[in-house]
Protein backbone atom coordinates (compact mmCIF):
# COMPACT_ATOMS: atom_id res chain seq x y z
CA UNK A 1 0.00 0.00 0.00
CA UNK A 2 2.72 2.59 1.02
CA UNK A 3 4.52 1.95 -2.28
CA UNK A 4 1.45 2.79 -4.54
CA UNK A 5 1.01 6.07 -2.52
CA UNK A 6 4.56 6.60 -3.18
CA UNK A 7 3.74 6.32 -6.93
CA UNK A 8 0.33 7.85 -6.49
CA UNK A 9 2.05 11.18 -5.05
CA UNK A 10 4.15 12.14 -8.39
CA UNK A 11 1.22 11.82 -10.50
CA UNK A 12 -0.60 13.93 -8.57
CA UNK A 13 2.12 16.78 -8.43
CA UNK A 14 2.44 16.35 -11.69
CA UNK A 15 -1.10 16.49 -12.76
CA UNK A 16 -1.49 19.56 -10.72
CA UNK A 17 1.74 21.60 -12.10
CA UNK A 18 1.16 20.83 -15.87
CA UNK A 19 -1.45 23.48 -15.35
CA UNK A 20 1.14 26.37 -13.89
CA UNK A 21 3.47 28.43 -16.03
CA UNK A 22 3.64 28.10 -20.14
CA UNK A 23 2.91 31.68 -21.27
CA UNK A 24 -0.91 31.08 -21.24
CA UNK A 25 -2.14 31.16 -18.48
CA UNK A 26 -5.36 33.42 -17.57
CA UNK A 27 -4.06 33.93 -13.69
CA UNK A 28 -1.32 35.80 -15.25
CA UNK A 29 -3.24 38.73 -16.33
CA UNK A 30 -1.16 41.17 -18.77
CA UNK A 31 -4.21 43.73 -19.75
CA UNK A 32 -6.91 45.36 -17.40
CA UNK A 33 -9.59 42.76 -19.07
CA UNK A 34 -7.42 39.98 -17.82
CA UNK A 35 -7.27 41.32 -14.37
CA UNK A 36 -10.36 41.72 -14.31
CA UNK A 37 -11.18 38.23 -14.99
CA UNK A 38 -8.39 36.53 -13.00
CA UNK A 39 -9.51 38.83 -9.49
CA UNK A 40 -12.77 37.49 -10.42
CA UNK A 41 -11.82 33.78 -10.55
CA UNK A 42 -10.21 34.16 -7.14
CA UNK A 43 -12.95 35.58 -5.54
CA UNK A 44 -15.41 32.52 -7.13
CA UNK A 45 -12.48 29.68 -5.81
CA UNK A 46 -12.36 31.59 -2.65
CA UNK A 47 -15.98 31.19 -2.01
CA UNK A 48 -16.41 28.01 -3.36
CA UNK A 49 -13.47 26.85 -0.97
CA UNK A 50 -15.62 28.39 1.93
CA UNK A 51 -19.11 26.35 0.70
CA UNK A 52 -16.55 22.75 -0.01
CA UNK A 53 -14.65 23.35 3.29
CA UNK A 54 -18.17 24.20 5.01
CA UNK A 55 -19.55 20.61 3.24
CA UNK A 56 -16.68 19.23 4.61
CA UNK A 57 -17.11 20.17 7.93
CA UNK A 58 -20.57 19.07 7.99
CA UNK A 59 -19.81 15.11 7.04
CA UNK A 60 -17.27 15.10 9.02
CA UNK A 61 -19.10 15.54 12.48
CA UNK A 62 -22.15 13.36 10.62
CA UNK A 63 -19.62 10.69 10.32
CA UNK A 64 -18.37 11.32 14.16
CA UNK A 65 -21.77 11.43 15.21
CA UNK A 66 -23.11 8.55 13.08
CA UNK A 67 -23.99 6.27 15.87
CA UNK A 68 -26.22 9.16 17.77
CA UNK A 69 -29.07 10.92 16.45
CA UNK A 70 -29.83 14.75 16.45
CA UNK A 71 -27.39 17.79 16.19
CA UNK A 72 -24.70 18.92 18.29
CA UNK A 73 -26.06 20.86 21.21
CA UNK A 74 -29.36 21.13 18.94
CA UNK A 75 -30.53 17.65 19.38
CA UNK A 76 -33.40 16.57 17.60
CA UNK A 77 -35.37 19.59 16.81
CA UNK A 78 -36.92 18.82 13.56
CA UNK A 79 -38.01 23.07 13.16
CA UNK A 80 -33.98 23.92 13.97
CA UNK A 81 -33.20 21.15 11.61
CA UNK A 82 -35.19 22.62 8.78
CA UNK A 83 -33.86 26.07 8.97
CA UNK A 84 -30.73 25.27 8.22
CA UNK A 85 -31.45 23.61 5.61
CA UNK A 86 -33.51 26.67 4.24
CA UNK A 87 -30.37 28.78 5.33
CA UNK A 88 -27.58 26.77 3.68
CA UNK A 89 -28.99 25.22 1.28
CA UNK A 90 -31.24 28.14 -0.37
CA UNK A 91 -30.93 31.68 0.99
CA UNK A 92 -27.07 31.41 1.02
CA UNK A 93 -26.69 29.79 -2.22
CA UNK A 94 -28.56 32.33 -3.62
CA UNK A 95 -27.34 35.71 -1.87
CA UNK A 96 -23.89 34.26 -3.37
CA UNK A 97 -24.47 33.39 -6.76
CA UNK A 98 -26.19 36.87 -7.03
CA UNK A 99 -22.90 38.53 -5.39
CA UNK A 100 -21.27 36.67 -8.15
CA UNK A 101 -23.28 37.62 -10.99
CA UNK A 102 -23.97 40.83 -9.87
CA UNK A 103 -19.86 41.81 -10.03
CA UNK A 104 -19.66 39.40 -13.20
CA UNK A 105 -22.07 41.29 -15.09
CA UNK A 106 -21.67 44.59 -14.43
CA UNK A 107 -18.18 45.15 -13.41
CA UNK A 108 -16.20 42.36 -15.45
CA UNK A 109 -18.13 42.38 -18.52
CA UNK A 110 -18.59 45.87 -19.48
CA UNK A 111 -14.22 45.53 -19.91
CA UNK A 112 -13.98 42.17 -20.92
CA UNK A 113 -16.89 42.31 -23.80
CA UNK A 114 -16.58 44.34 -27.38
CA UNK A 115 -15.64 47.59 -28.04
CA UNK A 116 -18.16 50.33 -28.46
CA UNK A 117 -18.07 51.70 -31.86
CA UNK A 118 -15.18 54.06 -32.24
CA UNK A 119 -13.86 53.47 -28.69
CA UNK A 120 -10.02 52.16 -30.01
CA UNK A 121 -7.56 53.28 -31.99
CA UNK A 122 -7.15 50.61 -34.82
CA UNK A 123 -8.99 47.39 -36.04
CA UNK A 124 -8.24 43.95 -37.40
CA UNK A 125 -9.42 41.29 -38.72
CA UNK A 126 -8.85 37.62 -37.83
CA UNK A 127 -9.92 34.47 -39.58
CA UNK A 128 -9.82 31.48 -38.56
CA UNK A 129 -8.92 28.05 -40.53
CA UNK A 130 -8.60 24.86 -40.31
CA UNK A 131 -5.78 25.42 -38.83
CA UNK A 132 -4.44 28.63 -39.08
CA UNK A 133 -5.04 32.00 -38.09
CA UNK A 134 -5.52 34.81 -40.93
CA UNK A 135 -4.93 38.77 -39.69
CA UNK A 136 -6.19 41.00 -41.75
CA UNK A 137 -5.25 44.77 -40.75
CA UNK A 138 -8.32 46.90 -41.76
CA UNK A 139 -7.39 50.20 -44.21
CA UNK A 140 -4.09 48.44 -44.92
CA UNK A 141 -3.83 45.54 -47.91
CA UNK A 142 -1.56 44.00 -44.82
CA UNK A 143 -2.16 40.19 -44.32
CA UNK A 144 0.14 38.02 -42.13
CA UNK A 145 -0.63 34.59 -40.45
CA UNK A 146 -0.66 33.14 -36.54
CA UNK A 147 1.48 36.02 -35.21
CA UNK A 148 -0.93 39.65 -34.16
CA UNK A 149 1.55 42.77 -34.04
CA UNK A 150 -0.55 45.16 -31.76
CA UNK A 151 1.37 48.83 -30.43
CA UNK A 152 1.42 48.38 -26.99
CA UNK A 153 -1.25 50.39 -24.36
CA UNK A 154 -3.54 50.89 -27.27
CA UNK A 155 -7.11 49.77 -27.82
CA UNK A 156 -7.40 47.18 -30.81
CA UNK A 157 -10.57 46.12 -32.11
CA UNK A 158 -10.78 43.16 -33.36
CA UNK A 159 -13.28 41.37 -35.38
CA UNK A 160 -13.60 37.40 -35.48
CA UNK A 161 -14.66 35.15 -38.04
CA UNK A 162 -14.40 32.00 -39.48
CA UNK A 163 -13.75 30.47 -43.13
CA UNK A 164 -14.88 26.78 -42.13
CA UNK A 165 -16.06 25.68 -38.68
CA UNK A 166 -16.48 27.02 -35.15
CA UNK A 167 -13.20 27.73 -33.83
CA UNK A 168 -12.60 30.31 -30.53
CA UNK A 169 -10.25 33.15 -30.07
CA UNK A 170 -8.36 33.21 -26.86
CA UNK A 171 -5.71 35.25 -25.81
CA UNK A 172 -5.88 34.04 -22.08
CA UNK A 173 -3.38 36.54 -20.79
CA UNK A 174 -4.92 39.71 -22.33
CA UNK A 175 -9.00 38.40 -22.64
CA UNK A 176 -11.60 36.05 -22.67
CA UNK A 177 -12.14 34.06 -25.32
CA UNK A 178 -14.83 34.18 -28.11
CA UNK A 179 -16.17 31.80 -30.43
CA UNK A 180 -16.13 32.07 -34.27
CA UNK A 181 -19.40 30.65 -35.44
CA UNK A 182 -20.25 30.22 -39.08
CA UNK A 183 -21.98 32.54 -41.01
CA UNK A 184 -21.27 35.10 -37.86
CA UNK A 185 -18.38 37.93 -36.85
CA UNK A 186 -17.73 39.11 -33.49
CA UNK A 187 -15.44 41.25 -32.22
CA UNK A 188 -13.53 41.67 -28.90
CA UNK A 189 -10.78 44.08 -27.81
CA UNK A 190 -6.71 43.64 -27.14
CA UNK A 191 -4.54 45.50 -25.17
CA UNK A 192 -1.55 45.17 -23.77
CA UNK A 193 -0.23 46.78 -20.43
CA UNK A 194 3.67 46.44 -21.62
CA UNK A 195 5.81 44.87 -24.71
CA UNK A 196 5.78 41.16 -24.97
CA UNK A 197 4.78 38.37 -26.43
CA UNK A 198 1.31 35.93 -25.57
CA UNK A 199 0.69 32.89 -26.80
CA UNK A 200 -3.24 32.01 -27.79
CA UNK A 201 -5.29 29.16 -28.68
CA UNK A 202 -7.97 27.81 -30.51
CA UNK A 203 -10.42 27.15 -27.76
CA UNK A 204 -13.01 25.16 -29.06
CA UNK A 205 -11.85 21.53 -31.13
CA UNK A 206 -12.12 22.23 -34.49
CA UNK A 207 -10.46 18.87 -35.85
CA UNK A 208 -7.42 16.38 -35.50
CA UNK A 209 -5.05 19.80 -35.23
CA UNK A 210 -6.87 21.74 -32.81
CA UNK A 211 -4.40 21.20 -30.33
CA UNK A 212 -1.73 22.86 -33.62
CA UNK A 213 -3.79 25.64 -33.63
CA UNK A 214 -2.25 28.22 -31.83
CA UNK A 215 -1.01 31.80 -32.11
CA UNK A 216 0.86 34.87 -30.37
CA UNK A 217 0.18 38.36 -30.15
CA UNK A 218 3.15 40.54 -30.35
CA UNK A 219 2.67 43.70 -28.10
CA UNK A 220 5.00 46.56 -29.15
CA UNK A 221 6.04 50.05 -29.33
CA UNK A 222 4.14 52.47 -31.64
CA UNK A 223 7.02 53.34 -33.58
CA UNK A 224 8.27 49.64 -33.94
CA UNK A 225 4.53 48.64 -34.87
CA UNK A 226 4.08 51.41 -37.32
CA UNK A 227 7.39 50.04 -39.17
CA UNK A 228 6.29 46.69 -39.04
CA UNK A 229 3.08 47.76 -40.51
CA UNK A 230 4.20 49.74 -43.18
CA UNK A 231 6.91 46.54 -44.30
CA UNK A 232 4.11 44.37 -44.32
CA UNK A 233 1.61 46.42 -46.35
CA UNK A 234 4.36 46.21 -49.46
CA UNK A 235 4.16 43.92 -51.99
CA UNK A 236 6.62 40.73 -52.02
CA UNK A 237 10.38 41.25 -52.97
CA UNK A 238 11.25 40.86 -56.04
CA UNK A 239 14.11 37.88 -56.44
CA UNK A 240 17.46 39.66 -56.46
CA UNK A 241 19.43 36.44 -57.29
CA UNK A 242 19.69 33.51 -59.61
CA UNK A 243 18.82 31.03 -57.14
CA UNK A 244 15.78 33.19 -55.94
CA UNK A 245 14.25 33.45 -59.49
CA UNK A 246 14.34 29.89 -60.28
CA UNK A 247 12.65 29.17 -56.69
CA UNK A 248 9.92 32.13 -57.75
CA UNK A 249 9.26 30.22 -61.14
CA UNK A 250 9.07 27.27 -58.95
CA UNK A 251 6.92 28.89 -56.35
CA UNK A 252 4.01 30.12 -59.37
CA UNK A 253 4.22 27.21 -61.56
CA UNK A 254 3.29 24.40 -58.68
CA UNK A 255 0.56 24.01 -56.51
CA UNK A 256 1.81 26.58 -54.04
CA UNK A 257 0.32 29.41 -56.43
CA UNK A 258 -2.52 27.63 -56.13
CA UNK A 259 -3.35 27.49 -52.12
CA UNK A 260 -1.34 30.77 -51.10
CA UNK A 261 -1.15 34.65 -51.96
CA UNK A 262 1.90 36.17 -52.96
CA UNK A 263 1.02 40.09 -53.16
CA UNK A 264 2.56 41.58 -56.61
CA UNK A 265 2.54 38.10 -58.23
CA UNK A 266 -0.06 35.96 -60.36
CA UNK A 267 -0.45 33.67 -57.21
CA UNK A 268 -3.76 34.49 -55.11
CA UNK A 269 -4.31 31.22 -53.38
CA UNK A 270 -7.17 31.34 -50.55
CA UNK A 271 -6.43 28.24 -49.17
CA UNK A 272 -3.13 28.62 -47.45
CA UNK A 273 -1.74 31.24 -45.40
CA UNK A 274 -0.75 34.64 -47.53
CA UNK A 275 3.17 34.52 -47.75
CA UNK A 276 4.10 37.67 -48.76
CA UNK A 277 5.95 38.36 -45.98
CA UNK A 278 6.70 34.98 -44.75
CA UNK A 279 10.23 35.49 -42.93
CA UNK A 280 9.14 37.91 -40.80
CA UNK A 281 7.34 35.44 -38.80
CA UNK A 282 9.46 33.11 -36.43
CA UNK A 283 7.58 30.01 -36.70
CA UNK A 284 5.65 27.86 -39.79
CA UNK A 285 2.13 25.67 -38.97
CA UNK A 286 0.50 28.28 -36.42
CA UNK A 287 3.52 27.77 -33.97
CA UNK A 288 4.07 23.91 -34.59
CA UNK A 289 7.83 24.59 -35.56
CA UNK A 290 10.26 27.04 -35.89
CA UNK A 291 10.71 29.39 -39.07
CA UNK A 292 14.35 27.85 -40.11
CA UNK A 293 15.53 26.43 -43.66
CA UNK A 294 15.64 23.10 -42.53
CA UNK A 295 12.27 22.88 -41.10
CA UNK A 296 10.56 25.36 -44.10
CA UNK A 297 12.33 22.62 -46.29
CA UNK A 298 10.43 19.80 -44.26
CA UNK A 299 7.39 21.25 -44.32
CA UNK A 300 7.61 22.53 -48.28
CA UNK A 301 8.24 18.29 -48.43
CA UNK A 302 6.28 16.32 -46.02
CA UNK A 303 3.39 18.62 -44.85
CA UNK A 304 1.36 15.60 -43.73
CA UNK A 305 4.12 14.18 -41.07
CA UNK A 306 4.69 17.60 -39.41
CA UNK A 307 1.08 18.34 -38.76
CA UNK A 308 -1.09 15.41 -40.35
CA UNK A 309 -4.76 16.37 -41.42
CA UNK A 310 -3.93 19.65 -43.32
CA UNK A 311 -4.56 21.17 -46.11
CA UNK A 312 -1.63 21.52 -47.47
CA UNK A 313 -0.14 18.50 -50.24
CA UNK A 314 3.65 17.61 -50.18
CA UNK A 315 5.85 19.10 -52.84
CA UNK A 316 7.98 16.28 -55.59
CA UNK A 317 10.98 18.66 -56.08
CA UNK A 318 14.38 17.27 -56.39
CA UNK A 319 17.33 18.63 -54.42
CA UNK A 320 17.71 21.32 -56.41
CA UNK A 321 14.02 22.90 -56.75
CA UNK A 322 13.90 22.38 -52.72
CA UNK A 323 17.35 24.49 -52.33
CA UNK A 324 15.80 27.77 -54.82
CA UNK A 325 12.28 27.48 -53.66
CA UNK A 326 13.16 28.06 -49.77
CA UNK A 327 16.19 30.48 -51.07
CA UNK A 328 13.58 32.10 -52.69
CA UNK A 329 11.15 32.04 -49.48
CA UNK A 330 13.47 33.27 -47.26
CA UNK A 331 14.01 36.53 -49.06
CA UNK A 332 10.37 37.02 -48.15
CA UNK A 333 10.73 39.30 -45.15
Amino acid sequence: MAGRLRLLVPIVCSTAFAGCGGGQSPLSPKSKPAHDISTLWWWMLAVASVVFLGAVFMITIAWLRRKREGLPYLGRRENVANGLVVVFGLLVPVAVLGVVFVIANLVVTKDTDAPAAGSTAMSIHVIGHQWFWEVRYQGTPAVTANEIHIPVRTRVDVAVNTADVIHSFWVPELNRKIDMIPGQTGRILLYADRPGQYRGQCAEFCGVQHAHMAMKVIAEPAATFRGWLANQSRPARAPTTPAQRLGRQTFLTTACSDCHTLRGTAARGVIGPDLTHLMSRSTLAALTIPNRPDELARWILDPQHVKPGNKMPGLKLDAAETRNLVDFLESLK
